[in-house]
């Protein structure tokens, strides 16, 4: 089993960046593949981007592929989701999950943990 603690969400203006951070608990981090979905109000949970176990593959929805990067440290078993360029309609609770036996999914299914998410809210 594997706990999520996500962190770096807050208020930012259109236009600036930010750099989400995943902490996973465990030694086991390095054998699931690692995923980021957002939920606005009112909306379902989408997905966002994916990156397999070794961080060689990523998956990146269409919607956010030009402006967010999907990274992970095995060593720190930390995740990251690098945004720039963010938009009003980035607005969002921004959840963590981990998977382990899929490559790169894009369902909220497939994922078998989640963390608690961060709060980011983009002012225009």
């Amino acid at each position: 089993q594997v706990q999520l603690v996500e962190s770096g969400g807050g208020l930012v203006q259109a236009g600036d960046s930010l750099r989400l951070s995943c902490a996973a608990s465990g030694r086991t981090f390095s054998t699931y593949t690692m995923g980021w979905f957002r939920q606005a109000p009112g909306k379902e949970r989408e997905f966002v981007a994916a990156i397999s176990r070794s961080g060689g593959g990523t998956y990146i929805a269409d919607s956010v592929k030009d402006r967010f990067t999907i990274s992970r440290d095995n060593a720190k078993t930390t995740v990251f989701l690098q945004m720039n360029s963010l938009k009003p309609e980035d607005t969002a609770v921004y959840y963590c999950a981990a998977d382990t036996d899929g490559y790169l999914p894009s369902r909220v299914s497939e994922y078998d943990y989640w963390g608690q998410g961060t709060q980011v809210t983009v002012s225009s």
